[in-house]
């Protein structure tokens, strides 16, 4: 049920469709919708949201909000992204509250992934 004046979907650029979700799959378990060839609805991922085709790339580099998973293992999430062909970009590092390292997917979006 969607609650009022709060985040319910997000939408990311790809410019792969096909290895976006063959990636998320893979590593995270999320579940796929396509609508057509150039937009794919996500879910599993503790938010709804969708794959969108486009050039473009989200990097907090250029200003681009930072989605953060969770974990409870960290080195062993960190395996599986690079198995599956994602890129750390920042290795694991203490923050207050936990663990947490950055990566890019395939198609080169940002993510990081944390734990306690």
């Amino acid at each position: 049920m969607s609650q009022h004046n709060t985040i319910n979907y997000v939408e990311l650029p790809v410019g792969d469709l096909a290895l976006a979700k063959r990636f998320f799959s893979k590593v995270f378990g999320w579940s796929f919708t396509d609508y057509g060839p150039e937009y794919a609805a996500f879910s599993g991922a503790g938010i709804d949201g969708g794959f969108f085709q486009s050039d473009l790339c989200v990097s907090t580099a250029v200003g681009s909000a930072l989605l953060v998973l969770y974990s409870n293992n960290l080195e062993m999430t960190q395996t599986e992204i690079e198995a599956a062909g994602g890129e750390i970009i920042k290795p694991i590092f203490a923050f207050p509250g936990g663990h947490r390292f950055h990566f890019v997917d395939p198609n080169g979006n940002e993510f990081a992934v944390w734990s306690e």
